[in-house]
């Protein structure tokens, strides 16, 4: 069983990412109990290797899991972590306490009349503790010794380590022999190769009320001259109250009203002015997002470029068209197309594309380079996964929310920080995707990773 469990985290099954944000939706491919075990059992010897091969094998995450060990090579003395007490006042010679059993346990003190004394075997056995570990040893069960018997919680940047490669996971054991990668915290797109780099292009990404969503699709076509139907969101936003106002307000900006059954919709036709630009992408997704032109070529000067609606814009579109579209279509020849019409295009093959949320980086000699938390994703995984206890940040793409008030002489909620939820209050149900542009739906609950190696809360360190 625990063979089964460590294949399966190792792909990605310690969180359910959705549960993080109903905009990170990546397929996960998790083994089967039978399929492992079909796998191990005739290995003998082997099986640890076999079951390491679970783990990402991509060179994003092993440049991580490098850097990891590298850290952790500086910290001789940091163990794993032992026995985490529950809260409980400092223990002296003589006082009785049902924490006493664990730490009997820890030390190995057995055949004690009463196991809850914390009497001289065991305040002996925590002084020497406390001496070893450089702290006063005075044999007395303070803070500082109940956190050194927890093993110390992981610096920072050993958590964002932890994080981003946790994030690995989430992505398809094979990537594709060529594909196309955006990181949306770094702003670029690349189109890969065999492990090369064929393209690289910066990107305009979604705002944090309009993030980019996290998963992984294949592109199949391109449509030259696209036309282009406001979201939902922005018709509620822009367009109702502007027709309200004026029954002319869309046609003078250039755009069509369309109806559609008792509604109406709003399409901006094909042009330079379009808000796709000249050409679009397409890989069909429940969020309605692709990669296209766009006619505010000035915005990828900006350093930091969360501006879109949840769609990724890309500079030099027509480069990137060659790269994915083939030989047969080079610039010159789509460019030809321009005021043309809609006009599509489809790929030779498809193509795997993958939406990724890296805030780290390593390069081959070990440097890191941090990315900005854009959504507060990082931060959220690093409390599912017990790194951290810092109130979860708010979820990208949702509107603040007014407390309502408690009547008077309610008992308070206790908030779980790891949850993100009232103690008690049920888990909502996984939402389905919607598209990227929509209305924000409520915000879901997030559930600790579960710990099957170690102590509950522990972290685990033999596979990152």
């Amino acid at each position: 069983a625990a063979a089964v469990l460590y294949a399966r985290d190792a792909r990605g099954g310690r969180i359910e990412p959705s549960r993080l944000s109903r905009f990170i939706t990546p397929k996960l491919d998790l083994p089967g109990a039978d399929a492992v075990l079909t796998r191990l059992t005739p290995a003998g010897s082997s099986a640890g290797g076999l079951l390491q091969a679970y783990n990402p094998a991509q060179p994003g995450y092993l440049a991580l899991k490098a850097k990891l060990a590298a850290l952790r090579a500086q910290q001789p003395n940091r163990a794993v972590p032992m026995v985490r007490l529950p809260k409980g006042p400092a223990l002296k010679t003589g006082m009785r306490d049902p924490r006493v059993p664990l730490i009997r346990a820890r030390f190995g003190l057995g055949g004690a009349q009463d196991a809850t004394a914390y009497d001289e075997r065991v305040a002996t056995a925590v002084a020497s503790f406390q001496r070893e570990r450089g702290l006063k040893a005075s044999g007395v069960l303070d803070p500082a010794t109940v956190a050194a018997l927890a093993g110390a919680a992981p610096g920072k940047q050993e958590a964002d380590l932890l994080a981003n490669m946790e994030r690995w996971r989430w992505l398809p054991a094979e990537l594709g022999r060529t594909h196309v990668f955006v990181n949306v915290p770094e702003y670029k797109v690349r189109v890969m190769r065999d492990g090369r780099v064929l393209d690289e292009a910066r990107v305009i990404v979604g705002k944090p009320e309009s993030p980019t969503p996290i998963f992984s699709g294949e592109m199949t076509y391109a449509v030259v001259n696209p036309s282009w139907t406001v979201p939902p969101s922005i018709l509620k936003s822009q367009f109702l109250p502007g027709l309200a106002r004026d029954p002319n307000y869309a046609a003078r900006l250039g755009y069509q009203v369309v109806r559609r059954g008792n509604g109406i919709a709003i399409r901006q036709p094909p042009g330079e002015r379009n808000a796709l630009g000249f050409i679009k992408f397409m890989f069909p997704n429940d969020h309605a997002v692709y990669l296209h032109d766009t006619p505010n070529r000035s915005l990828f000067s900006r350093s930091e470029r969360a501006l879109s609606h949840g769609c990724v814009r890309v500079d030099d579109p027509f480069r990137f068209a060659q790269v994915v579209l083939g030989p047969n279509w080079p610039t010159e020849r789509l460019k030809k197309l321009i005021g043309k019409g809609e006009r599509t295009v489809m790929l030779p093959e498809k193509l795997p594309v993958h939406l990724a949320y890296f805030t780290l980086e390593a390069d081959g000699s070990g440097t890191l380079r941090s990315l900005p938390d854009l959504y507060g994703i990082n931060a959220r995984v690093k409390v599912a996964l017990g790194l951290s206890t810092e109130a979860l940040p708010p979820e990208a793409g949702q509107k603040p929310k007014v407390a309502s008030p408690r009547p008077a002489g309610a008992a308070p909620h206790h908030r779980n920080l790891a949850q993100g939820a009232p103690h008690g209050a049920p888990r909502p149900a996984p939402r389905r995707p919607v598209a990227a542009a929509t209305e924000p739906a409520e915000p879901v609950a997030v559930q600790p990773a579960p710990d099957y190696f170690g102590e509950t809360g522990a972290i685990r360190r033999g596979w990152w």
